[in-house]
């Protein structure tokens, strides 16, 4: 009998969603790792260490092929994370050193990657969910993107947190930009 290959991938769930989202995948029988992260809160009168995910709105799933329909049908989730036209695969080293470095530290800090000139973005929300497009300008709460389609320039305004990073290296980053927005190949 042939065996199945498990890959990991990186569903987007809703805002808070991501620890519901990953009971719901369990109960499915899926395999499911949502990093949470340790971290201390201080309010005038105490410390308290709370548990949050590390990737807010992020979740990760270990399945094959043919289980993207029932990960996609999981209420709380959007949609898996894209590259290239289909989900993201993710190794599963990259998996391992995030559950390792977890067990050995708390109060982790996720950066992300800044958008400089030139780097090639994707939208991942809103009504330019999907675009492509290069950076001209970069910038920090929001964005100008061009709009190349049918010969015409649009000049629209994206939230930065809409925009998605697709470096030459092949690795996918939120943040800010000022973006040329088209079919960009």
């Amino acid at each position: 009998m042939e065996q199945k290959t498990h890959t990991w991938y990186a569903v987007y769930t809703k805002p808070r969603w991501e620890k519901k989202v990953a009971d719901a995948l369990v109960r499915k029988q899926i395999e499911t790792y949502c990093p949470i992260n340790r971290v201390t809160h201080q309010w005038s009168d105490r410390k308290k260490i709370v548990e949050e995910p590390l990737f807010k709105s992020y979740v990760f799933v270990r399945i094959p092929e043919d289980k993207k329909t029932l990960v996609r049908e999981t209420s709380g989730i959007v949609n898996f994370v894209y590259w290239l036209g289909k989900p993201a695969s993710i190794p599963d080293h990259e998996v391992e050193l995030i559950k390792r470095f977890l067990r050995e530290y708390q109060d982790v800090q996720v950066e992300r990657f800044p958008i400089q000139e030139d780097d090639l973005i994707r939208i991942t929300a809103g009504p330019l969910m999907h675009q492509h497009g290069r950076v001209v300008e970069a910038g920090k709460n929001t964005v100008k993107a061009v709009l190349y389609s049918m010969g015409f320039s649009l000049i629209a305004t994206v939230k930065t947190s809409d925009l998605m990073l697709v470096n030459n290296n092949a690795k996918e980053y939120s943040g800010a930009a000022k973006a040329s927005v088209g079919n960009v190949i």
